[in-house]
């Protein structure tokens, strides 16, 4: 049988299979390009999506990480805080248990565990192999002083008047313990646990980040939120969180919490712009449109409220003018200037008319001998230090938060109680030429001179319209 021939000007059917065979390829490379490109969107899509809901991103574990997890949680040990490192932005970037606690030999805290060399300690000197520049701002901050406090007053009332147990929790467990190494690098216990802001540790750095972002999630949300800060800023001599509810800034704050963004990156968390209600952090440290982040507290702050008599900081100027553009987010010009305004006059009021006259008393019986140097072994003593260090800076505080009843009748109605009531009959009895002297402020003439005859009509005519429900109407 004869062998089939192709006709005339018809192509081989090798050539037809070999076109066919590359049209296919490019189809199934465009096609699987496709499928890649579309998986890669959706994933960045639920990424995206679980990040809005809170759902976060999957923990990275590495092998050395995940020896520490399964340990702990065999042992149901710090499971806890396995779980709420699985919910920090440091878990899906893989920085976990070794990252932060790993130490180096020759450092007084490391000691062997389980085979890794580690320090129970995480120090801002371990911080800052990721967060330099946070860590340098807060080196230079107020907050890393928080525990150099052993020659003032307050260490003295905690340690030997009041007893030195009542250091460990209440006054280090705000300002900072100075932490003790025993052998094989453990802890002493009556300096650890402590997540004071100024806690001074065994490699030389002062503070712990902690003390703002809880570990192990060291959320910035809740560093952010007026109760991370009103744990240590609040009571009787530094009323910071309740004068901050008190204000108007508090009551918005706390009826629109769930409006805040407070876990939204410091780019996209300006106020005025991304969120209109203030925190502590809004005003004193986070970003605005001209300004960045700041981990020293004390940038936008221009007077100090702590001592006996309130004094400008070096650079107030500047420090003011930062703290003038973050109110200015949200408020016009006339606004902030009434306010600094305010708040300085009630400064300069306190000081001219109550600090420094009773300073004055207290350092000219002093020199006369009628008092002792020993604090607290007299009555006098504890009226003036609760004259400035309570009710004095309540008052103050209240100035600076636009808190009225701070300002009024826990501020200086206080202030000028003790003073009047408490604090000036004692001068008196010690001294009476020192009491002449101290009432010599223009503020006190009300005393020797009375009131009027018109004044007291005045007074009797309102109380009386006031008890027949007239006042203010016919």
């Amino acid at each position: 049988m004869d062998e089939p021939v192709a006709a005339p000007g018809e192509d081989s059917g090798a050539s037809v299979h070999a076109s066919d065979g590359r049209k296919n390829f490019t189809r199934y490379m465009i096609g699987g390009l496709c499928l890649v490109l579309f998986l890669a969107l959706t994933g960045v899509g639920y990424v995206q999506v679980e990040e809005r809901r809170g759902g976060g991103l999957r923990p990275f574990v590495s092998a050395e990480n995940k020896k520490c997890i399964d340990c702990h949680m065999a042992k149901d040990v710090g499971v806890g805080g396995i779980n709420d490192w699985k919910v920090s932005r440091h878990a899906p970037k893989g920085i976990g248990c070794v990252e932060c606690h790993r130490a180096e030999k020759g450092e007084a805290d490391a000691y062997d565990h389980e085979g890794f060399l580690i320090s129970t300690l995480v120090t801002p000197k371990d911080c800052m192999r990721c967060h330099d520049r946070e860590a340098k701002e807060f080196e230079k901050s107020h907050h890393a002083k928080a525990a150099q406090f052993t020659g003032s007053l307050d260490n003295f009332l905690g340690n030997v008047v009041e007893g030195p147990e009542v250091v460990t929790t209440g006054c280090a467990g705000c300002h900072g313990s100075v932490v003790k190494v025993m052998e094989k690098g453990k802890l002493h216990p009556a300096t650890w646990p402590n997540s004071g802001i100024g806690r001074v540790n065994p490699d030389g750095s002062k503070g712990t980040c902690s003390a703002c972002h809880a570990r192990h999630s060291f959320s910035i949300a809740q560093a952010r939120q007026p109760e991370s800060c009103g744990r240590c800023h609040m009571g009787p001599d530094h009323p910071q969180i309740e004068a901050y509810y008190e204000s108007k800034h508090g009551v918005m704050y706390e009826a629109n919490k769930e409006k805040m963004k407070l876990a939204d990156p410091a780019e996209k968390w300006h106020p005025g712009k991304d969120y209109l209600y203030p925190t502590c952090a809004t005003c004193h440290m986070s970003a605005t449109g001209t300004q960045e982040v700041t981990h020293d507290v004390g940038d936008r702050i221009s007077w100090t409220l702590r001592p006996v008599i309130s004094t400008r900081l070096e650079n107030y100027e500047d420090r003011r003018k930062a703290m003038r553009q973050v109110c200015s987010s949200c408020h016009s010009e006339q606004i902030v200037e009434r306010f600094f305004t305010s708040m300085d006059q009630g400064i300069n009021l306190y000081n001219d008319k109550f600090g420094k006259p009773a300073k004055g008393a207290m350092d000219k019986l002093l020199t006369m001998k009628k008092i002792t140097p020993t604090p607290y072994d007299e009555k006098i003593e504890w009226i003036f230090y609760e004259l400035w260090h309570h009710e004095g800076r309540r008052a103050r505080h209240g100035l600076s938060k636009v808190a009225p009843d701070y300002v009024h009748w826990q501020g200086f109605y206080e202030v000028a109680k003790s003073f009047y009531t408490k604090f000036l009959p004692l001068v008196r009895e010690l001294s009476p030429q020192v009491a002449e002297e101290m009432l010599r402020h223009e503020g006190h003439k009300w005393i020797e001179k009375g009131m009027t005859k018109e004044e007291i009509a005045q007074m009797l005519e309102f109380y009386d319209k006031e008890m027949q429900g007239k006042r203010g109407g016919s």
